[in-house]
């Protein structure tokens, strides 16, 4: 069955997103009753250290504990590896570039990447990637081959950009873009290279310049940091096997983010604010499966409450995961962390999931 999308929004601000709108938040029945609940969540986890912090209403709750003795920086200040939850930066990345009229989201993104290259008749563009339209797979497929002596340790550092771009425009997809949905690290990867090709400046420095710095994300990077008590040290899925740090080689865009419990909060909070980010961000552009039911936003996937619209994205690196969330009709964001590589029947996305969908 073909997946039915939306035309790429060429003015955010103009969009309308039905049954969003954000009325005043209802608080928690008690500020003991929401500790409780957090604290159970932490336990749930059974991570060496979990973070599950909520905001409501501008009011902020935070809990934090683990089976691993407390690191010398408290769990609440550490950096966290958000894996594919990066994406919902490069969702937000691109929306205020084309409402800022450096890009409009049409742009093929082998033309930015190659100016000399012929078009295609149906080329991949910007909107596509960002959507998980372009026929693109989970990842290039030699990407596994290259990866595999790396596999438990940092298989995406073994594939730089150079290789992600050429095998992008190697690529020949089966179905013409914008027509089916899978989700692909590869996709927002080439995203990443391409915006910056088409703006003449690294995806670091547009992130920071739009939104980083916009926000007040101090404590949100790239990379890890040079002191590494900074960030938390991630587990393999026994909960004590050490991991480094992620690299994400050539897929900065797709899952490079790592970030403070706060600086998340600020970011999800900036998506309840009626003067924060674009509209566009919290408005469906593809409806899939049976009867369309899967919702999509730019960078969010949308499941419907009794109240409205959540929104959310999952991510993990090799030893860490993460959970972004907002409600709109709670006044809602929850940002829920571990140190932990994900495991068969794993609580973690559950736990957090299971939070944000209270009333």
């Amino acid at each position: 069955m073909s997946d039915r999308t939306t035309p790429w929004p060429g003015d955010p601000d103009d969009l309308h997103d039905a049954g969003t709108a954000v009325p005043p938040a209802t608080p928690p029945a008690s500020d003991a009753e929401l500790r409780e609940r957090l604290a159970a969540a932490v336990d749930a986890v059974d991570a060496p250290d979990a973070v599950f912090a909520v905001s409501r209403g501008g009011r902020r709750t935070v809990h934090c504990g683990g089976t691993a003795a407390p690191p010398p920086v408290p769990r609440e200040e550490l950096r966290y590896e958000i894996g594919s939850a990066s994406k919902t930066f490069a969702g937000l990345l691109l929306v205020q570039l084309v409402r800022r009229g450096l890009l409009t989201g049409g742009e093929p993104a082998a033309a930015c990447l190659d100016p000399g290259r012929r078009d295609a008749r149906d080329p991949v563009t910007l909107a596509h990637l960002v959507t998980h339209t372009a026929g693109l797979p989970t990842l290039p497929r030699d990407f596994y081959a290259r990866g595999l002596p790396a596999w438990r340790t940092n298989p995406y550092a073994r594939y730089p950009a150079d290789r992600v771009t050429d095998a992008f425009l190697r690529h020949r997809t089966r179905h013409r873009p914008g027509t089916r949905w899978h989700y692909s690290n590869f996709g927002v990867a080439v995203l990443g290279h391409a915006v910056a090709a088409a703006t003449g400046t690294p995806w670091d420095d547009l992130l920071a310049a739009h939104v980083l710095r916009p926000l007040g994300l101090h404590g949100t990077a790239l990379r890890a940091a040079d002191d590494p008590e900074t960030d938390a040290a991630g587990r393999a899925g026994d909960g004590r096997t050490p991991v480094p740090a992620f690299d994400a080689g050539g897929f900065t865009a797709a899952g490079a983010v790592r970030a403070t419990p706060h600086d998340l909060l600020t970011f999800l909070e900036a998506h309840l604010d009626p003067n924060g980010v674009p509209r566009a961000l919290r408005t469906p552009v593809l409806r899939r499966g049976l009867g369309h039911r899967h919702v999509h936003t730019v960078a969010w996937f949308r499941h419907p409450a009794p109240g409205g619209p959540m929104y959310f994205h999952c991510g993990a690196t090799l030893g860490q995961q993460a959970f972004l969330g907002f409600r709109p009709d709670t006044g809602t964001a929850l940002a829920a962390l571990c140190t932990r590589r994900f495991r068969h029947r794993d609580p973690f996305v559950t736990t957090a999931y299971g939070l944000l969908a209270e009333p």
